[in-house]
């Protein structure tokens, strides 16, 4: 389930039976509010990297939820004071039945990872990494570690659905239509959009994201150059 935060962050609720695991909480009211509706038990929190709007409210959370596991990075230790569970590349997290993997992706920052559930079509939650139709900036990593963190997701099957840390769809479909011009499939994209836009999948990031398209480091490193400047 998603929770809009703030003025364009998605945080999530994933839930199995009476438990429920925070996916980057930015802030603790909308998502204690939806906790409150549906009948849940949170027992963890899950965050994909260190930012101030994917963490924000993680301490009015705990402030109601004292004993949530909180799961982050092993490199965000220093920077997430509250985190209990450090993880790496390829580690699981566990959910009652629910099992996510953890995919260590760095570029926007050294510590970001996603969370794959891969049980049904499959569920990947990207935080800054992977968005519809593009990708975070290159903050702390290099852009050959985007690049490379961004073809590992989409290396995940088709059919899984992305849920992503922000509402940029549209800013970056219209980036995507200007450099990829006869790319009828994101033309497509376009004329569908509808808000909210999250989750997509790994097949529409295939077929439309600008920087999946890039075929090199160098592409990609112009392209995400190129979306900085954007208007």
């Amino acid at each position: 389930m998603s929770i809009p935060c703030l003025s364009d962050n998605y945080a999530y609720l994933i839930s199995d039976g009476s438990a429920a695991a925070i996916v980057d909480p930015s802030e603790h009211a909308p998502v204690l509010e939806v906790i409150e509706r549906e009948g849940v038990r949170p027992v963890a929190i899950w965050l994909t990297h260190h930012h101030w709007d994917h963490i924000g409210g993680v301490e009015g959370i705990l402030a109601n939820y004292p004993s949530l596991e909180v799961v982050a990075h092993a490199s965000d230790k220093p920077r997430i004071a509250k985190a209990t569970k450090l993880v790496n590349d390829g580690d699981v997290v566990e959910l009652g039945g629910v099992r996510a993997k953890i995919i260590h992706n760095p570029g926007h920052t050294l510590g970001a990872i996603s969370y794959w559930i891969e049980e049904g079509d499959g569920v990947v939650f990207t935080g800054d990494t992977m968005f519809a139709a593009g990708c975070g900036r290159v903050f702390e990593g290099t852009p050959e570690m985007m690049f490379v963190s961004l073809n590992k997701l989409a290396a995940l099957p088709p059919s899984t659905r992305v849920y992503f840390g922000h509402e940029y769809t549209a800013a970056n479909l219209k980036f995507a239509a200007h450099v990829e011009p006869n790319n009828k499939a994101i033309a497509e994209r376009i004329a569908k959009l509808s808000t909210p836009s999250t989750p997509s999948t790994i097949a529409d990031e295939r077929a439309t994201n600008p920087f999946l398209l890039a075929t090199s480091v160098d592409e990609f490193a112009q392209r995400r150059e190129a979306k900085n400047n954007y208007k």
